[in-house]
């Protein structure tokens, strides 16, 4: 694997990380959107992940066995939760049914910064991969000197 490689797979996953913290932000920004544009309460998304090829098909035959397994990472899709809303009485709150009821956003605060958490550990293997990567092309512009 050469520098270059490693530096697309560790920029794939700071993107991929990044787009997932961005989405775990908005649910818990939105946790008591109780009117969105669409109608109703704000939906809880969430992010799935891929592995992708991180070179082109011709560059591929030119690598040996060891370097044609590596994959990167990208989002595959955003997806909206499923999740019921939760129906909460508060008959003064201007988007009360008839019966007095709310609907929130079935958002636990507790699992969305277990999720940020994750998020930010892979953000931050990302970057050190990263890190190292400008580290090792150092010592060897170095080692040429």
């Amino acid at each position: 694997m050469d520098f270059m490689t490693a530096l697309d797979i560790g920029a794939s996953a700071l993107s991929a990380e990044r787009t997932h913290i961005n989405i775990i932000a908005m649910n818990l920004a939105n946790a008591k959107t109780t009117r969105t544009v669409e109608g109703g309460p704000y939906r809880r998304k969430s992010v799935s992940l891929e592995a992708i090829e991180v070179d082109s098909p011709f560059g591929k035959h030119m690598q040996s066995a060891l370097d044609r397994e590596l994959r990167g990472v990208r989002v595959q899709n955003i997806a909206v939760d499923k999740r019921p809303p939760k129906m909460v009485y508060e008959p003064g709150h201007p988007d009360a049914d008839e019966n007095g009821y709310v609907a929130y956003p079935d958002i636990n605060v507790v699992e969305e910064m277990a999720n940020l958490m994750t998020a930010q550990r892979g953000y931050e293997a990302g970057v050190t991969s990263v890190e190292t990567v400008k580290t090792l092309y150092q010592k060897a512009l170095e080692i040429n000197r």
